[in-house]
């Protein structure tokens, strides 16, 4: 039977969990660096709410229309979901711990791991799909725990929608579940007689269902999707990069509690009932490991038991005053690491003053989609550079005649200056944008007619033939931006030669 949690183990998740969300809140009330690429897409997304879209599920664009409505659009409001899903799996990571037999310093040990890991800090930083995903995968082995420890029958029906709404969130949750799937083959198979594994799964697919219709009725978008950047932006990762990256993204320091922790997990006596944990972590792993272009990144969800075995395992272990002496010595070790590596991931410098921090600690700037960089990383630099695009887009427009600006498009080959004309452009009364990139493509040219369009993007060749008059109106240029979005070229062009649903169906690009 699990003993409720003391009022010292409630006090300590507490104040980690509320010094995670605190720090977020912080950072982003005071302007981060701006809105990133992908946030601008995904505003867009919640504005076109359907069961799927190219690049993901619909859950995590659901819940952000439903928090813009509640909180608004403003860069803090965007964030207040990944910096809450943060916390949360701070306090979810807690009660694994206390599931597994933790007390205290375990609870104390686990939870900063969460707080202190370099890919938990960027991943909430942002909204995307992958902070809810962490939360959700911590949220399902917390219920797994609840299974073998009390053998309620009801808890595979909970079990069940977690895991459905978690891949409507992302399908990397099917990586989760195959791990359950081995985890119980070797250690609970009594369980595949029972009828509840079963019935949770039915839940789960149910729950998962649209999105697979979806898909069918979408020419099987997302499998396209996953083709093109895997053979395309991912193709020059290694699995190397991947195994290399669970060291350096979680933060280093951690290292060791999570490995003592999968060693736990497997050979601890007093966690052997908990043993289907790490078969869920290794299947994981492997799948991950066999697709060459995985990032590391997309492994985190499946830290927080081990960052909860491993701490068990030291509190247990490390019991004498020299024991608690490097117990506690570790965590320092672990809280000061964090406070050294907190600029790559949290935006609290000024740029200048990053760009001097990373070239102290001998950082190169980096990018997982083979592009060229300037001195930021890709991370930060994509969140320069989009209200420009708007601001200059909106000079070229409003040199038009007001008979051209009601028949005029805007159209660009990339979600993130669409995004940014959608979303910044309603201030220069910019009509939304159409594009070609990812679910752009699929909500179409609108009320386009071939008649005047603005590109952003490309050169005078790539657009002249295809129009009876092209003429360059425009450069869009930005400090701080990645190379690519700087300098970006704007043309007004009249009269497209070809049928507008034919070029149309000619244009789709995802990736």
């Amino acid at each position: 039977m699990t003993q409720p949690l003391t009022l010292q183990e409630k006090l300590i998740i507490g104040t980690l969990a509320s010094v995670c969300f605190f720090v977020h809140l912080f950072v982003n009330l005071n302007g981060a660096y701006g809105f990133f690429r992908d946030e601008l897409y995904y505003i867009a997304c919640s504005d076109h709410l359907a069961w799927g879209y190219v690049d993901q599920p619909p859950f995590s664009l659901f819940l952000l229309k439903l928090s813009r409505l509640i909180f608004g659009d403003s860069l803090t409001a965007i964030r207040l979901v990944p910096s809450l899903a943060h916390a949360g799996t701070i306090v979810l990571t807690g009660f694994i711990v206390k599931e597994m037999g933790g007390k205290a310093f375990a609870i104390f040990i686990a939870c900063l791991a969460i707080l202190s890991s370099v890919i938990h800090v960027g991943m909430s930083l942002i909204y995307s799909m992958n902070s809810i995903d962490i939360f959700i995968w911590a949220l399902a082995v917390y219920i797994i725990l609840r299974i073998i420890n009390t053998q309620r029958n009801s808890l595979w029906i909970t079990l069940g929608v977690v895991l459905g709404i978690g891949l409507l969130n992302k399908i990397s949750v099917l990586f989760l579940g195959a791990g359950i799937f081995v985890g119980i083959l070797f250690t609970n198979r009594q369980w595949l007689t029972g009828k509840w594994l079963y019935i949770m799964g039915a839940i789960a697919v149910l729950c998962f269902l649209p999105y697979v219709i979806w898909n069918v009725t979408h020419d099987l978008a997302h499998l396209e999707f996953i083709h093109n950047a895997s053979s395309g932006k991912y193709s020059g990762r290694s699995r190397m990069d991947f195994v290399g990256e669970q060291i350096l993204l979680l933060n280093p320091i951690s290292a060791p509690l999570w490995i003592a922790g999968l060693a736990a997990l497997f050979f601890y006596k007093p966690l052997q009932s908990y043993r289907m944990l790490g078969w869920i972590y290794l299947t994981a792993f492997v799948i991950l490991f066999i697709n060459r272009t995985s990032k590391g990144e997309y492994l985190a969800p499946g830290y927080a038991w081990l960052f909860a075995a491993g701490g068990i395992l030291i509190e247990q272990k490390l019991t004498s005053s020299i024991g608690s002496l490097l117990k506690y010595s570790y965590a320092t070790l672990m809280f000061a690491a964090i406070l050294v590596l907190l600029p790559l991931v949290l935006p609290i410098l000024p740029v200048e003053k990053y760009i001097a921090y990373t070239k102290a600690l001998n950082i190169a700037p980096s990018s997982s989609e083979n592009k060229d960089l300037a001195e930021l990383p890709q991370f930060y630099a994509d969140m320069f550079g989009w209200k420009e695009k708007a601001r200059d887009v909106a000079t070229v427009f409003n040199s038009l005649s007001e008979e051209d600006k009601k028949k005029c498009a805007i159209i660009s080959t990339n979600y993130g200056r669409c995004g940014a004309i959608d979303f910044f452009g309603g201030q220069y009364g910019l009509p939304k944008s159409i594009g070609t990139h990812n679910n752009y493509w699929i909500w179409g040219p609108r009320d386009f007619n071939g008649e005047v369009l603005i590109i952003l993007g490309g050169d005078l060749d790539d657009h002249k033939d295809g129009f009876e008059s092209c003429v360059q109106a425009g450069v869009s240029t930005c400090t701080h931006c990645m190379p690519y979005e700087n300098n970006v070229n704007i043309f007004i062009c009249r009269g497209l030669k070809a049928n507008v649903k034919d070029a149309w169906a000619a244009e789709k690009h995802y990736d």
